[in-house]
C-alpha cells in the first residue's frame, strides 16, 4: 500500500510539472505570436522562450519547509534560501541551471534583504508549497524587504546580476526571471498616511504619505540592476515589478537579446524600465519590451522637473515596445531624449526604435523627444506619433489613447488615481534681512538668506501591493495578460 502511494504521489508531482510547463508556454505561445508578427528588429539574438539543456541541474526552495542543510534536488529536499542554491551554481558553474521557488518572502543570506546573480539561470517563481501547480498571482513569490533589512541591502538591487558580462560580446547564456514579485514598498520612507497634513502630500484612501526624497540609502535601490553589463540573453516575465526609489528594472547590456513581457510595472521612482547600450557599435542588443502594465512612474523628487518615464530608450540599443498600456506616467509613459552625435552620430543612425499597438492613459507626456527649438522638450501625444521622424522611430501603427470609460479604468486604484489626477506643487519663499540670522551674516560680510518650501499633494506614495496584481489580465490583448 505505501508502495502505491509512493507512487501516486508521484504521478501527481510530475503532472504538476507538466500543468507548469503547460501554462507557461501557452501564455508564452499567444504572447510569441503577437512578437513574432509584429516585430521589425535587426538584432534577434536568441528564440522567446529558450529551454535549458537537459544536462542542466533543477533546484528546489521553500521558505516555510525547506532546510539550507538540505541539496535542493527534490521538491522534499528544497532549501529554503534562493541565495544557497545561487552559491552553490555558482561555484559549481552550472549555466542553464533552473531553481524552482515556492510561495514566500525570500530576503536572501541571512535575510540580507537582495539575492546576486552570478550565472545564467531560470529563476522560475509562483510555485505552491508542494510543487504540484504554479500560478505566480495565487502563490505569490516575492523579495519584500523592510526597514529591517536598511543597513544590509542600501546599494544592492532585490535581484542584482553580477560577474556576466564578456569584453569580447560572446553571449553566455540566459537569464530568465519569471513569477517573481518585487516589492520596496515596506523598506522605503514615507511621510504619514495624515491627508490633514499638508506637509504629508498624502490624497485621502491613500495608504501612504508622499515619498520622502532626500537621498541617502533609498538611492541606487533597484528591483533589478546588473552590476556592469551583461553579455548574454535576459528574460523577464511575469513579474510584479513595485514601488522603487530608484528605477524599477536598469540593465547594461553589452550584447543579446532582452525580453520583458507580462510584467506590471508600477509606482516606480525615475523610470520604470531603463536599458543602457554597451556595444560600441550600437548593434548587438536588442530590447523586446511587450505586453506590460507600465503605471504611476515618478519623477526624480517633489519638484517634478524631470525624470519620471514609463520606459526610456537608450543609446546602442535596438527596441520594440508594444501591446503595453501606459498609465499616470509622471513626466512621460515613453522618453528618447538621449541621442549621439558629433562622431557618434553614424552609431546613433542605426538605431531602430518601433512603438507600436500600445495604449495611453493620463500620461504627463505620451513621448518626450528633444526639443528641436532650444526648449527642453518636445512632448507628444499618441495621437500625433505619426509625425515624428521615421529615422527615430520607423513604426508607430496600432498606438491609441485609452477611453476614460474602458472598463479597465476601474483596475486602478480610484483613491490613487484621483490622487494622481489632482497633484499641486505649491512654492513658498520668505525672506527678513532684519533677522537675528541675516543680521549676522550681514556684519560678518556673508550672503543674506531666506527660506523656500515646496509642497506637493502626491509623490511616489506606495501602490497597493494586492491591487497591484489586478491588473494582470485587465485588458485582453494589451498589457499584463492573466496567467493561465
Amino acid at each position: 500500500m505505501r508502495k502505491i502511494t509512493f507512487l501516486f504521489a508521484a504521478v501527481m508531482m510530475i503532472a504538476g510539472m507538466l500543468n507548469a510547463q503547460s501554462f507557461g508556454s501557452k501564455l508564452g505561445g499567444a504572447l510569441k505570436s503577437a512578437v513574432d508578427a509584429n516585430s521589425s528588429a535587426t538584432v534577434r539574438t536568441a528564440p522567446s522562450n529558450p529551454t535549458p539543456s537537459k544536462a542542466a541541474a533543477t533546484y528546489y526552495v521553500n521558505a516555510a519547509t525547506g532546510s539550507n542543510r538540505a541539496d535542493g534536488l527534490t521538491p522534499a529536499t528544497a532549501k529554503k534560501d534562493i541565495q544557497k542554491v545561487l552559491d552553490l551554481i555558482a561555484e559549481n558553474k552550472q549555466n542553464g541551471a533552473v531553481i524552482n521557488v515556492a510561495e514566500g518572502n525570500y530576503l536572501g543570506s541571512l535575510d540580507a534583504g537582495y539575492i546576486e546573480v552570478k550565472n545564467f539561470v531560470s529563476l522560475v517563481g509562483g510555485w505552491n508549497a508542494s510543487f504540484t501547480a504554479r500560478d505566480p498571482q495565487k502563490y505569490v513569490t516575492k523579495i519584500e524587504p523592510t526597514a529591517a533589512q536598511n543597513g544590509t541591502n542600501g546599494n544592492k538591487a532585490l535581484i542584482t546580476l553580477s560577474g556576466l558580462d564578456n569584453v569580447n560580446y560572446v553571449v553566455g547564456g540566459t537569464v530568465k526571471i519569471d513569477g517573481f514579485c518585487l516589492n520596496l514598498g515596506m523598506q522605503n520612507n514615507y511621510k504619514p498616511a495624515d491627508p490633514s497634513d499638508p506637509r504629508n502630500g498624502c490624497p485621502q484612501g491613500v495608504e501612504t504619505g508622499r515619498m520622502v526624497d532626500d537621498g541617502g540609502a533609498q538611492l541606487s535601490h533597484q528591483l533589478i540592476h546588473s552590476d556592469a553589463a551583461v553579455a548574454g540573453n535576459i528574460i523577464i516575465c511575469n513579474c510584479l515589478i513595485a514601488n522603487s526609489p530608484y528605477f524599477g528594472i536598469q540593465i547594461n547590456t553589452r550584447c543579446g537579446e532582452i525580453e520583458i513581457y507580462n510584467c506590471v510595472i508600477i509606482s516606480n521612482r525615475y523610470a520604470g524600465v531603463r536599458i543602457d547600450g554597451w556595444d560600441k557599435n550600437g548593434e548587438r542588443s536588442h530590447v523586446n519590451f511587450h505586453h506590460n502594465t507600465v503605471a504611476f512612474s515618478w519623477c526624480r523628487d517633489k519638484i517634478m522637473e524631470d525624470m519620471g518615464y514609463g520606459y526610456e530608450f537608450m543609446c546602442k540599443v535596438n527596441a520594440d515596445v508594444h501591446h503595453n498600456i501606459f498609465l499616470c506616467n509622471n513626466y512621460a509613459a515613453l522618453a528618447r531624449t538621449h541621442v549621439l552625435s558629433g562622431p557618434d552620430a553614424v552609431i546613433e543612425a542605426k538605431r531602430k526604435t518601433n512603438v507600436y499597438d500600445n495604449l495611453f492613459f493620463m500620461n504627463a507626456a505620451d513621448l518626450q523627444l528633444p526639443s528641436k527649438g532650444g526648449g527642453k522638450w518636445t512632448n507628444v501625444s499618441c495621437k500625433n506619433f505619426e509625425d515624428v521622424d521615421e529615422k527615430i522611430i520607423p513604426k508607430v501603427d496600432g498606438n491609441k489613447e485609452l477611453a476614460s470609460g474602458d472598463a479597465f479604468v476601474n483596475v486602478i486604484d480610484q483613491a490613487y488615481l484621483k490622487g494622481f489626477a489632482n497633484i499641486k506643487v505649491i512654492s513658498s519663499s520668505s525672506f527678513d534681512p532684519n533677522s537675528a540670522a541675516n543680521l549676522y551674516r550681514q556684519a560678518h560680510g556673508m550672503n543674506m538668506q531666506g527660506t523656500e518650501i515646496n509642497r506637493v499633494s502626491m509623490f511616489g506614495n506606495r501602490y497597493n501591493f494586492g491591487k497591484a496584481l489586478l491588473f494582470f489580465g485587465a485588458k485582453s490583448g494589451y498589457g499584463a495578460q492573466k496567467l493561465k
